[in-house]
């Protein structure tokens, strides 16, 4: 865990782009920033007012002009990290960017380790643990839900959530191990029927968080979608009018898709992640079978399953091929009839009726090869997800970290109601307790749940200058 008292030095912008941001925290901030920077006013960084920015010259050893630059300044406490803290804006050219990082160090900064300024900005108290982690989420942000999610986390209803656990089962704790000063008198403070009411509450709401993380994932990560069917009739043009790209190869011959291919798209600012499959049929060929397996496991994957029917097959003749996948109740699932534009409206409607009828799952007639009634594909893949009939304040769990910790806590607590079902002493009940206590803190990082192991692996994965 970093606990030096370092200046830290580093690059907080990509690149691309005319400006680069270089960002400097810690105690020798000023006197760093001094030496390298000749203000036009005369003027020293040191003796400027927090949230100020100073127009002068970024100059070297030698007193030569490296570039003209901007310096934000930020006192302590009032700063991203809570330390003081510069942020110069440069040109974007790697020479100036580099010599800049070079002469800063030359002063006595040091360069930053991954995600050191947020980590900074979590031991002086500026964010939680669960807030720190969503400012990576909200940086590699690839859709507006995930956007959402992390902006929401960020801005600590998230952590809200789990302090209200927290405090509901302090108490307990409290009153337990309050009884525990008395046992010579035989008096219980917490009544067991109530702590058992309580228990359940608490459980109902870790168990709602925790399966919030399906959807919370889909949202984060994009909702997988496959596309699967018989061989040569239609994946391949289905999704290439998805993407709008010739992603995938179109041929009459069947069999032609052999392994899944996938591509990205982004609906009303969800990401889904569209998968052709291999084609399902009996066949000898051993590669197109490998990519038949293939096409089952990532069925087994999705949230969403389109399976394609040739639109002129009879009714008699689609229902065996409904029967070549095994869709899960959390799955949703849409019929679609391709090659539509080859039979009329009448036969179209009765077919979509009749499947209907038989499965009760979304039936959508269209044509990929000309684009026609794709919108009431897109309709179903919105309703699908429905992010957005969220409400703002709904809690949902999109680390992979927060659902693991849920399923301990959750299994703690059971085992709590367990002691308390087999009226085990109090003692031994606060203890059961404690650990589901320690799981919760563990999300937020409070009190002494932040081991160095715990903050390295989560902050390791954060870029440089954040």
């Amino acid at each position: 865990m970093i606990t030096d008292q370092d200046t830290i030095v580093a690059i907080a912008t990509g690149q691309g782009g005319a400006i680069a941001v270089i960002r400097l925290s810690g105690p020798q901030v000023f006197e760093v920033g001094d030496a390298i920077f000749q203000s036009k006013s005369g003027e020293k960084l040191a003796s400027q007012k927090g949230y100020t920015l100073h127009y002068g010259s970024i100059q070297d050893q030698n007193h030569h002009s490296v570039d003209d630059v901007l310096i934000s300044v930020f006192h302590a406490p009032y700063s991203y990290t809570g330390e003081d803290m510069l942020e110069i804006s440069c040109h974007a050219s790697p020479y100036i960017q580099q010599e800049i990082l070079r002469l800063c160090q030359h002063q006595g900064a040091r360069a930053a380790r991954p995600g050191e300024f947020t980590l900074r900005a979590f031991l002086n108290g500026k964010m939680d643990l669960a807030q720190a982690e969503a400012v990576a989420d909200i940086i590699a942000a690839n859709s507006r839900a995930a956007h959402e999610l992390a902006t929401r986390q960020i801005r600590g209803g998230y952590s809200e959530e789990f302090s209200r656990l927290r405090a509901q089962l302090l108490e307990l704790v409290s009153l337990l191990e309050l009884e525990l000063d008395f046992s010579e008198e035989d008096v219980e403070f917490a009544d067991r029927n109530q702590i058992d009411n309580l228990m359940k509450t608490i459980y109902n709401k870790i168990y709602h968080l925790k399966s919030s993380f399906k959807l919370g994932n889909i949202l984060k990560n994009g909702a997988p979608v496959a596309i699967v069917g018989s061989p040569n009739v239609g994946k391949s043009t289905l999704l290439n009018a998805l993407v709008n790209e010739e992603k995938a190869l179109v041929s009459d011959i069947a069999g032609t898709t052999r392994d899944v291919i996938e591509d990205t798209v982004n609906i009303d600012g969800v990401l889904y992640r569209f998968i052709d499959t291999a084609g399902i049929r009996e066949t000898d060929d051993p590669l197109e079978n490998l990519g038949i397996e293939r096409t089952f496991q990532r069925l087994d994957q999705a949230a969403i399953v389109l399976l394609l029917i040739d639109a002129q097959e009879s009714v008699e003749a689609m229902m065996p091929q409904l029967d070549t996948v095994d869709i899960r109740a959390d799955q949703r699932i849409a019929v679609v009839l391709n090659k539509a534009d080859r039979i009329d409206s009448e036969e179209l409607a009765h077919k979509q009726q009749l499947l209907h009828e038989k499965t009760r799952y979304t039936v959508i007639g269209l044509s990929a090869k000309h684009r026609t009634n794709m919108n009431a594909l897109l309709d179903f893949l919105k309703d699908s997800i429905h992010w957005e009939s969220l409400r703002e304040e709904e809690v949902i769990v999109f680390n992979a970290r927060h659902h693991q910790i849920l399923q301990e806590a959750e299994s703690a607590l059971l085992r709590a109601r367990q002691s308390l079902a087999d009226r085990l002493p109090g003692d031994l009940l606060a203890q059961d307790i404690r650990e589901i206590l320690y799981h919760l803190n563990s999300i937020t990082g409070t009190e002494e749940i932040t081991s160095d192991d715990i903050l390295k692996n989560i902050f390791s994965s954060f870029c440089i200058g954040k």
